[in-house]
């Protein structure tokens, strides 16, 4: 909870931000900059998910994880080593959805993880499809090579949603201390 002068100082700025004064330039000479709007309480909400309120990504991690707990401690036989892998897949999904909601919408950056998606696929069509004569430096490269171009593409893609940033990770948390 922010303190009640914390709260009159944002209120102070945000009235002299909204009023030009003498030295501020006039509107149409300001550099327009497209930020993403931030609530004033203080606290971050992530992008809206496209479904509204319901708690799909949360409800697909669960399923994950009791998939998970069942593969490896419950169920045995066949059907445990598959549970497992349903499990990985599906809590992954949920991660990678939100991942992919948070940096297209320019509120952080999840470069790394996006760039790795394609790469894991290329390297995965290689491993199956590629020629039994292809070095695994080759494919190496080849999978590098694809995580740095997409890397590339979504750093572009992040920093024009966001406003300019190449980059935005998770402030840190700060401790309320009595």
């Amino acid at each position: 909870m922010a303190s009640s002068k914390a709260r009159k100082r944002r209120k102070r700025r945000a009235r002299a931000a909204s009023a030009p004064g003498p030295e501020a330039p006039p509107a149409e000479e300001r550099p327009k900059r497209a930020a993403p709007a931030r609530p004033a309480s203080g606290e971050e909400e992530g992008p809206p998910a496209p479904w509204g309120n319901f708690p799909l990504v949360e409800l697909c991690v669960l399923a994950s994880i009791v998939m998970l707990i069942l593969g490896f401690f419950v169920v045995g036989g066949s059907r445990g080593p598959i549970l497992i892998a349903a499990g990985l897949a599906l809590g992954s999904i949920g991660g990678l959805e939100l991942s992919i909601r948070e940096h297209f919408a320019g509120y952080r950056s999840h470069t790394a993880v996006l760039a790795g998606v394609p790469a894991l696929i290329v390297l995965g069509l290689l491993f199956y499809l590629a020629p039994a004569g292809l070095p695994q430096l080759a494919r190496a490269a080849i999978g590098i090579g694809v995580f740095v171009v997409a890397a590339i593409a979504l750093t572009k893609v992040f920093s024009s949603r966001s406003g300019g940033d190449r980059y935005r990770f998770a402030p840190p948390r700060r401790r309320n201390r009595r």
